[in-house]
């Protein structure tokens, strides 16, 4: 295409091949009213199945549609990243490619773009068949809101962004550990919402188990605030009321003439105080983690193929 598209739909796709033909179908179908010089770009995070070939076929027949291929699974956030950093769009629509994220509410976000929003944040309304995950959500949220400062109730990935905020997010934040809800957040700008209804899944299973999920949970806390880390002292002012408390009952059995106890009150201590020390050094390991990983500087994402070929934008790399 040789004129800059006004619209780029970003979808995120992770072995999406039963359902990325319908996807760019109904995409395509709610972008072309608003404005038909579009493009709609898949990041295929290393899928194992035919995802990026599906989706190489519909761009020979519709040079709107544009494919990048990760040369292995780098996660959703470095994918995330890999397409805002390849959209072209003025503005840029990320959501997922599972449907779930309904294309129907893009207009409504083009709506208030186009009125001045710089960042338009989808909204879930009711999550479908995420009912068994709604608890856990609503407290990683409560407790990110409280950790970072920023309310994410109810937030998702469905968002659209001005090409001003997207170049920010990948030129002026570097960092290795991201989390795009939060960030989307933090950097402030003209922001709106719409809400949604998420819908189930049109095809395949979902390839978040519920360890992925405690995982993503915890590293996008610990990346976001330092929280976790300043509890270490309050676990240990914890430890040290107890041990205050249990010398002042050895002090009043010892003067009220009671044999003071002895076996049982020293190996709870000793558990209480070892199960602290090891969920402080948790708590320490992962901010490590996290430092050692941005030490290292390696590249967020590697692009392994592409349906067609520029010159990558400033700070993306291929291999």
């Amino acid at each position: 295409m040789s004129r800059t598209p006004v619209f780029s739909a970003v979808l995120p796709a992770l072995n999406e091949a039963a359902g990325i033909t319908t996807a760019l179908g109904r995409i395509s179908a709610v972008l072309q009213p608003i404005d038909p010089n579009f493009e709609i770009l898949v990041v295929d995070d290393g899928s194992a199945d035919a995802t990026f070939r599906l989706t190489a076929e519909a761009a020979r027949r519709d040079p709107r549609i544009r494919g990048l291929r990760l040369s292995r699974r780098f996660g959703k956030e470095a994918a995330l990243a890999a397409g805002l950093q390849h959209a072209r769009g003025r503005a840029i629509i990320t959501l997922d490619a599972d449907l779930q994220h309904p294309p129907e509410s893009i207009p409504e976000m083009a709506a208030l773009w186009r009125q001045g929003a710089q960042i338009v944040h989808g909204v879930k309304r009711e999550r479908g068949d995420q009912g068994l995950r709604r608890g856990s959500a609503r407290f990683f949220n409560r407790l990110f809101a409280r950790a970072a400062g920023f309310d994410l109730r109810d937030s998702s990935d469905f968002k659209l962004l001005d090409r001003q905020v997207a170049r920010l997010l990948t030129r002026q934040l570097p960092e290795r550990t991201r989390f795009y809800r939060g960030l989307s957040r933090w950097v402030g700008f003209t922001q709106a919402q719409v809400e949604f209804d998420v819908a189930p899944r049109h095809s395949g299973e979902t390839q978040w188990g519920t360890l992925d999920l405690a995982r993503y949970a915890l590293e996008n806390l610990t990346a976001f605030s330092a929280l976790p880390l300043r509890l270490v002292p309050l676990l240990g002012l914890v430890m040290l009321g107890v041990a205050l408390l249990l010398g002042i009952e050895a002090l009043i059995s010892r003067l009220s003439g009671d044999a003071v106890s002895g076996f049982a009150t020293l190996e709870i201590t000793l558990l209480f105080t070892g199960s602290l020390i090891m969920i402080g050094l948790g708590i320490i390991g992962q901010y490590l983690s996290l430092i050692y990983t941005e030490i290292k500087a390696r590249p967020l994402y590697l692009i392994a193929e592409q349906t067609e070929h520029h010159p990558n934008p400033q700070g993306a790399d291929s291999a």
